[in-house]
């Protein structure tokens, strides 16, 4: 592995592809908000009827141009599964979870409040998974090239999502930095809309992602 070439990775978007992807991201957002707000009114009642721990999971990542921000969630783990520290993929089993928070989790239903990050311009629909500065910092020590994860919003959903399963290892970390940059190369609005497609279609199917 190549861990000293930093040489700087095309963006496949140019700068009216990048405005149009916004404004898509924030009509598709906003949209999503008001047609799914029943949904949220459900999981919200079901959650606090269980009277074992807030409602939403908030975590800072890391994001566009290397900034912070705070990732939402609805919170399907207890707060001390990373009692140890933090870990890649915290386990969801009985121990841990309701029968409510395992459903919300592998149906990825947990993920509905990042529409908010969205709208907000923290993340895109389609881009990098956004990650912590703890395990960034191990990646970085391996490869240093992926600072250039910082040129794209982080996504919701990605083709290393679709592909390269839970990260769930240093290595599976890298493999998922190489697809990253890969897709920063290759991007476009087309390109997107396939990823969009093909992890509506995955998790229809009931397939992990």
């Amino acid at each position: 592995m190549d861990t000293q070439s930093i040489t700087s990775t095309s963006d496949g978007m140019g700068p009216t592809e990048l405005a149009i992807k916004r404004l898509i991201d924030v009509l598709l957002a906003a949209t999503g908000l008001v047609l799914l707000l029943p949904a949220f009114i459900i999981i919200t009642v079901l959650l606090q009827c269980q009277h074992n721990g807030p409602i939403f999971f908030r975590q800072k990542r890391v994001g566009y141009h290397g900034k912070s921000f705070t990732i939402y969630k609805f919170r399907t783990m207890s707060s001390e599964i990373e009692e140890q520290g933090p870990q890649l993929i915290a386990k969801c089993d009985g121990n841990s979870s309701t029968r409510l928070e395992r459903f919300l989790r592998s149906h990825h239903l947990d993920e509905l409040p990042q529409l908010w990050n969205v709208l907000r311009g923290d993340m895109s629909f389609v881009g990098p998974r956004p990650e912590r500065q703890y395990f960034i910092r191990q990646i970085l020590a391996v490869d240093k090239r992926y600072e250039q994860i910082y040129r794209m919003r982080p996504g919701i959903t990605s083709e290393a999502s679709l592909y390269n399963g839970y990260t769930d290892s240093l290595e599976k970390m890298i493999r998922r930095m190489k697809m990253d940059l890969a897709y920063l190369q290759r991007r476009s609005l087309w390109l997107d809309l396939e990823i969009l497609v093909k992890t509506v279609a995955t998790l229809i199917q009931g397939k992990k992602i």
